[in-house]
């Protein structure tokens, strides 16, 4: 397994020249939170401003070299200025940028190796957002079905846009709940470590099938692994037990892989791994490595769309498209679905090694799938306990993660999949020396 491959990292990393915020960085988050809106998030976490990235590092203005354990919200999958993705976006800026929906040999190309990746006959709509291609499943599932109704889960997160901020269920976006959809059922995701019933999957399968059965539902929008709301893998049987109990009541199973898919979890899409067949999926983030593109995927039979029915001057970006055929590629060609598995179950093992020998403020759980792992951090009783703390020790100490779950008590792993175990292991140093620091 070759595990530097397309990866261009600063391997003796990390390096702290000056705590951060350093004096340059300083300036220049001064003059953005002068120049820019107060609704800003990351800049609160990471007071850093950045110079440049090379595979799974990054390098501030000061000089400090940090090991990326973020890659942008599981964005940038494969490293910064990966040379396969520099290439596909080089070669598309000589062609055409920007053309609406008229076509191009990119436009079907991508679309057809995308098909190749799907077990299911799709076809495509493109969007502008991760929020736009949800609002777009939830309008084809409520135009296909007749019906109004959408099932969401608890920890989900859809978007925080005026039509999937009532999708997502967040406390920090409960504020904006004035605008939301009201026309959505709302249901436990199978949370074992914290599930309030005695058999979790069942339980709650019992429960979607009751308000299927008592409401007119058009869809059941779903994340395989709950991101925002805490990096949750749920039982083994309850993407299979959401797709049984859709097909029995003509209802729809959309399936959010915008942070799942594209490799995160080892495979293409974290649906495979239960082997179900979807009848629309959502599909952002790694797909374009960076370079802003998004779209549903839904069963052909589900193409009875009028013209027009959703529209957007930015859909279906051709330098989008040509770095998402390329990252679909490599991604079916080269080994590096094995990695992601085989490092994957290493990295959460270390993490499980370091908490159970260091962690000494109460519970915790390691949980995952592939480079999409999560650590939750609670007292004796599970009350939550931030994770604000460790974000600001694991920046000084030179490895950028940062946080989900509901009480923002989770440190998520998810650097780019080409990271050299190197670096893993480098920054799994940084997190005991952090962990063992806490009292």
């Amino acid at each position: 397994m070759t595990e530097e491959i397309l990866d261009s990292s600063i391997l003796d990393a990390p390096r702290i020249l000056v705590t951060p915020p350093g004096p340059k960085s300083t300036e220049i988050l001064k003059q953005q939170e002068e120049l820019e809106t107060s609704a800003l998030n990351y800049p609160k976490y990471f007071k850093i401003a950045i110079k440049e990235a090379k595979g799974s590092t990054i390098i501030d203005v000061d000089g400090n070299i940090y090991i990326d354990w973020f890659a942008g919200i599981a964005v940038v999958n494969l490293g910064h200025n990966n040379p396969i993705i520099r290439k596909a976006v080089e070669s598309q800026l000589d062609k055409v940028w920007h053309y609406m929906e008229v076509p191009s040999e990119i436009r079907v190309e991508f679309m057809k190796t995308l098909r190749k990746t799907l077990n299911f006959d799709s076809k495509f709509l493109f969007t502008t957002t991760g929020a736009d291609a949800v609002e777009a499943a939830i309008k084809i599932a409520r135009w296909n079905t007749g019906k109004r109704h959408i099932i969401a889960f608890n920890e989900a997160y859809h978007g925080v846009s005026a039509a999937t901020v009532g999708l997502s269920n967040m406390l920090n976006h409960r504020r904006f709940q004035p605008f939301h959809d009201t026309n959505v059922l709302r249901l436990p995701y199978p949370y074992e470590f914290r599930c309030p019933f005695k058999d979790c999957l069942n339980d709650i399968l019992s429960l979607v099938e009751y308000e299927i059965k008592n409401n007119e539902v058009a869809g059941i929008i779903v994340e395989p692994i709950a991101g925002e709301g805490g990096y949750i893998v749920p039982p083994k049987g309850f993407l299979k037990g959401l797709r049984e109990i859709a097909s029995e009541h003509n209802v729809l199973l959309i399936v959010d892989e915008i942070q799942t898919g594209v490799g995160r979890t080892g495979k293409i899409w974290a649906y495979e791994w239960e082997g179900i067949k979807l009848d629309i999926i959502t599909i952002s983030k790694g797909i374009g490595e960076g370079i802003p593109i998004s779209l549903v995927a839904y069963n052909k039979d589900l193409d009875n769309l009028p013209q027009a029915f959703h529209l957007g001057t930015y859909r279906g970006n051709p330098i989008g498209m040509a770095v998402g055929n390329a990252t679909l590629n490599y991604l079916m060609t080269s080994n590096i679905l094995e990695r992601v598995v085989t490092l994957g179950d290493y990295t959460k093992k270390q993490f499980n090694q370091i908490m159970e020998d260091s962690y000494k403020l109460g519970k915790y759980e390691v949980r995952g799938l592939g480079f999409m792992i999560g650590i939750e951090f609670s007292n004796e009783n599970k009350s939550p306990i931030s994770v604000k703390p460790y974000i600001d020790m694991l920046l000084r100490n030179g490895v950028i993660m940062y946080k989900a779950g509901m009480f923002d008590n989770v440190l998520r792993y998810m650097a780019p999949l080409t990271i050299p175990k190197l670096l893993i292991d480098r920054g799994l140093e940084k997190f005991e020396d952090v962990i063992k620091s806490t009292k």
